[in-house]
């Protein structure tokens, strides 16, 4: 990895916890739901629902939010109360306002490549929680660049690349996905570091056997740390 020069993290789950508070969230809207289906299966129709509306609304809370509501709709046959919608509402903003806790390493991390590479963020969701959750964070300082992507498939990736005018061959990309992080970037020449996280959103699972020459796997992010300094 001596030819790289720009480093991009993903936010989520690799700079900061964000699943777990979902899967929180989720759990409490399935037991509004009760009277209608068992938890289990509310929380299977709403998946189908947020991967039908993905394309339309994108990732983070507020396309939650809206998924929810239509599952209420869905499971209820349009008979659920206004209420229930109130509670459902009241779920998406507490999760909106979620304390920022950082991963282990992380500060340590960037303490220590900066100055050295220049350093981005790279991650999917919603421009104002995003925003939010970076200032909250203190981490804004250690980034010559923040990008919140709509998606991170090949071409978003190209296109990042070519706004930072950065080489594939030059790009690392850090994240605790493999189907987002990890593939495409390595599907355009870049190298790619997967941090696993303990918990992972359903629709970012992937099966990881994966070999290549520009990839590696880190037990916790500042292991990165080993390969580049």
């Amino acid at each position: 990895m001596n030819n790289i020069t720009t480093i991009a993290f993903d936010a989520d789950d690799t700079l900061w916890i964000n699943e777990p508070y979902f899967q929180e969230a989720e759990h409490e809207f399935c037991k509004l739901l009760e009277d209608y289906l068992p938890q289990h299966s509310v929380s299977q129709e709403l998946f189908k629902v947020e991967m039908k509306n993905l394309d339309l609304y994108g990732y983070g809370v507020k396309g939650f939010m809206l998924c929810m509501i239509e599952t209420i709709s869905k499971v209820s046959e349009n008979t659920a109360s206004l209420e229930l919608i109130n509670k459902t509402i009241e779920l998406g903003k507490e999760l909106l306002q979620k304390p920022i806790v950082l991963l282990d390493g992380v500060t340590e991390t960037l303490e220590q490549l900066k100055g050295k590479y220049r350093l981005v963020v790279a991650t999917k969701g919603d421009l104002l929680d995003q925003e939010r959750k970076l200032k909250n964070s203190g981490l804004q300082n250690y980034f010559h660049h923040i990008e919140i992507m709509s998606d991170k498939k090949i071409l978003d990736y190209e296109t990042l690349l070519k706004h930072l005018d950065c080489k594939s061959e030059n790009f690392l990309m850090l994240g605790n996905s493999i189907k987002s992080d990890v593939l495409p970037v390595l599907e355009i020449g870049g190298y790619a570091a997967h941090i696993p996280y303990h918990v992972t959103w359903a629709h970012e699972q992937s099966e990881n056997n994966l070999v290549h020459e520009k990839f590696i796997e880190l037990p916790q992010i500042n292991d990165i740390l080993k390969h580049l300094i």
